[in-house]
């Protein structure tokens, strides 16, 4: 089944999702973007979608709806758009409800997230993405799945709660662990070194913990229980306090589980 598909928002998920279903067969009708240079972004990289910055879908052959804008937005944009009968409108959030979206004038309403960190630029395989989808009814989740398999073989059935539990996991998978990269990389360049020398080390760390599982992959100071090593990096670490309180607490909760 091919589908009509507008999408509402041109940040990072629409700059990814808007060719990968083209070239799944689907039609991309519309992008959205209050400022419409960004819509027009998207549709350059697909081939006859129309770029819009007004909310009025009324006249639009689209029959799925995708809002791939920023959670806080999500409220408002759904509110406000006018949609055609039989519409089904959905949300690309980790951690927004369902609900969230029963005021708006969709016919009918959904919830289709992609499990990944998406950026501008940066090729991500889709086929390789998990999609977490939920629906009020069941024939719209039927034609959720349909859209989400010509993308991915990856598709699960989540609810607003589990999908919320999911994302904060994913947070400390994903953007944590990312943030824990960039820290290092400042402590290199304050001392002059190379960061390069860390990345073999990196690597080997994410490959062994998803061999092994985490707990069994933990290595280093704090599991070893070597709190003369703990306590003279720390001291290091005193010319940033933030820095040197999210090591000792990282390493207290190493020890502790």
């Amino acid at each position: 089944m091919k589908f009509k598909i507008a999408i509402l928002g041109a940040g990072n998920v629409a700059w990814h999702l808007a060719p990968a279903l083209e070239d799944a067969g689907h039609e991309i009708t519309e992008i959205y973007a209050r400022d419409l240079e960004k819509a027009q972004e998207i549709t350059e990289r697909v081939y006859s979608a129309e770029p819009k910055d007004d909310l009025d879908f009324s006249e639009s052959k689209a029959q799925i709806f995708i809002l791939a804008v920023k959670d806080s937005a999500i409220p408002e944009v759904a509110d406000s758009v006018i949609l055609p009968e039989n519409s089904i409108l959905v949300h690309t959030s980790g951690t927004m409800s369902l609900d969230i979206l029963g005021y708006s004038s969709a016919s009918y309403t959904g919830i289709f997230y992609p499990l990944q960190s998406f950026t501008k630029g940066k090729k991500i395989e889709l086929d390789e993405v998990p999609f977490l989808l939920e629906a009020e009814d069941e024939e719209t989740l039927q034609k959720l799945k349909k859209l989400a398999k010509s993308l991915s073989p990856l598709v699960y059935t989540v609810r607003s709660k589990d999908r919320k539990a999911v994302h904060i996991a994913a947070v400390f998978a994903s953007n944590f662990t990312n943030h824990m990269i960039r820290i290092a990389e400042e402590i290199m360049r304050r001392q002059g070194l190379d960061f390069e020398m860390l990345k073999p080390l990196i690597i080997e760390t994410i490959s062994k913990s998803l061999q092994l599982g985490a707990k069994k992959a933990q290595t280093g100071p704090a599991i070893r229980e070597d709190y003369e090593t703990l306590e003279d990096h720390h001291r290091f670490l005193n010319y940033n306090e933030q820095v040197a309180e999210i090591y000792r607490l990282i390493s207290q909760d190493i020890i502790d589980s």
